[in-house]
């Protein structure tokens, strides 16, 4: 048995939002993950299906931070891109239709010590939860949000979505669609999202970048990565694809990230458009107002009993 003398101090995770500091026990140096230990279910994907790019890259970036089971947190809502968390070994949630945003939020403000990254597809993340989506952003929550659009319904079997192009015949719009696409770009950056990036599934090593980009951000990051359905819009991103003659543009080199006019210039170049990080500010988390906020009220109480906290706000009320 070693003596008092010998013990090792805990480590420490992260900071809470009172203020205290989250420790672990003290232990031996872990190994870090092997994609072995962090896949779950074998994904239930279409053959093809450039989800399956996303996953895996995941699970490479995983590999790359050296992260623990319980630092690893994986929300979704509905859809074929949704059913990530089924696939990822760790703490994961597949939440209700277009509210991933608003219960991963509540993961990121009260544990700090964690990066959380949302998954979704383009109608989880623009048509039900399109409301969430705007207002995650302008908070400047900190998570990381991929979208994996593909321009259509996958998981109902082909209706259009908000970012289907126009005249895309679908089973909701046989005779083509006529309402005008989203720009998810134009409204990341809009609704005041601090890192706003586009990539495609063809490009893994890009994919990578960007989702390892996106989670040393400080704030709200959002990904779009273009992933084709193969089943029901096979070709749809071929033009961005150079294996099928299309063409893989990266962001300008000269570019400003943080310049907001030049951003939405990039956003309104036609398809296949640019890949790239499109904009990039840094500006105060609301993680970071709400602990600001926590602490100067728990400074009010200090030294009381909860019972105490409590009857002063009864005495308040009389």
């Amino acid at each position: 048995m070693s003596s008092p003398s010998a013990e090792v101090a805990p480590e420490k995770v992260g900071t809470l939002q009172n203020g205290a500091t989250a420790t672990a026990s003290p232990s031996a140096e872990r190994k870090p993950l092997t994609k072995k230990e962090i896949a779950a279910d074998h994904p239930t994907w279409c053959p093809g299906c450039g989800d399956f790019s996303v996953l895996a890259l995941y699970f490479k970036l995983i590999e790359k931070r050296k992260m623990l089971h319980e630092k690893i947190t994986t929300v979704a809502g509905i859809g074929c891109s949704s059913r990530f968390p089924y696939f990822v070994q760790a703490h994961g949630v597949h939440y209700i239709h277009g509210r991933a945003l608003p219960f991963a939020s509540g993961i990121s403000l009260s544990r700090p010590d964690l990066h959380v990254f949302v998954f979704g597809g383009d109608g989880d993340a623009f048509s039900i939860g399109g409301n969430h989506f705007n207002h995650t952003a302008r908070k400047n929550i900190k998570l990381t949000y991929v979208v994996m659009d593909n321009w259509v319904y996958g998981l109902t079997k082909k209706q259009t979505s908000p970012t289907s192009p126009l005249g895309f015949k679908s089973k909701t719009d046989t005779w083509g669609a006529v309402d005008y696409p989203i720009n998810p770009m134009k409204q990341a950056i809009a609704a005041g999202a601090s890192f706003v990036a586009r990539t495609t599934h063809t490009n893994p090593n890009h994919v990578m970048q960007m989702m390892d980009a996106a989670m040393d951000h400080d704030g709200f990051s959002f990904v779009e990565c273009l992933s084709e359905c193969v089943e029901f819009y096979e070709g749809a991103f071929d033009a961005s694809n150079p294996r099928k003659g299309g063409v893989f543009n990266a962001v300008p080199a000269e570019h400003d990230v943080t310049n907001e006019e030049a951003a939405y210039k990039l956003t309104d170049v036609g398809f296949p458009g640019y890949f790239g990080i499109f904009y990039k500010v840094s500006k105060p988390t609301k993680n970071i107002k709400e602990a600001t906020i926590n602490s100067g009220a728990m400074e009010k109480v200090k030294g009381l009993k909860d019972w105490q906290i409590l009857q002063k706000t009864f005495d308040k009320m009389r």
